[in-house]
């Protein structure tokens, strides 16, 4: 499995033997790495045919949905965490997917690339889109539909009632403190209902 600190992160928020639920798992390696580390009960839901094979292969739990159509069917507050890791900006209804997380799941959690990072403002400053680490595709490729930065998450959830139970900003791997909607290439949020 490729480091991904952003593991790192989410694994802190979980508790053993959680029940956590991973949207747009990909090949499923999260949710091995969380099995492994935290004995979670893990589920995974992803739409891409090839990677649900290799998650079944592997032993995790997934379950094939397209999650612009909601959660429906899966039971409120089922789950302690419901993660989507570096996904979020590849869905049309964030706001949707956001709520369904939080109805499913007691906390959300949710990482995502931070396109005001000052690398990529100074690739478009130079008239083209920025492709990096976290954003390695090309304009003409890529599944990204939503291109957002911290402050816009952070406006996003404070219209929605959503608390921000805490914020890291990272850039190569490393924590930024100062100015992150410009400094930091990715933000990891850890979420839940207002009361």
């Amino acid at each position: 499995m490729a480091y991904r600190y952003d593991y790192e992160v989410i694994t802190q928020w979980i508790e053993p033997g959680e029940k956590v639920l991973d949207l747009g798992c990909g090949d499923g390696s999260l949710l091995r790495h969380l099995i492994e580390v935290r004995q979670v009960q893990g589920y995974g839901i992803e739409n891409d045919p090839d990677k649900l094979v290799t998650c079944i292969e592997s032993g995790v739990n997934v379950l094939q949905m397209d999650l612009e159509k909601g959660l429906a069917g899966l039971e409120d507050g089922f789950f302690d965490h419901v993660i989507m890791s570096l996904s979020l900006q590849a869905i049309h209804n964030t706001q949707g997917i956001l709520a369904e997380m939080l109805r499913v799941g007691r906390e959300a959690v949710v990482s995502f690339p931070n396109f005001a990072y000052w690398r990529h403002r100074q690739a478009i400053l130079n008239g083209r889109m920025p492709v990096s680490e976290n954003l390695p595709h090309q304009w003409f490729n890529t599944p990204n539909v939503r291109f957002f930065t911290i402050a816009d998450f952070d406006a996003l959830c404070e219209l929605n009632g959503i608390a921000v139970h805490e914020r890291l900003a990272f850039d190569e791997g490393k924590l930024v403190l100062d100015e992150p909607n410009f400094l930091a290439s990715v933000a990891v949020y850890r979420l839940g209902r207002r009361a």
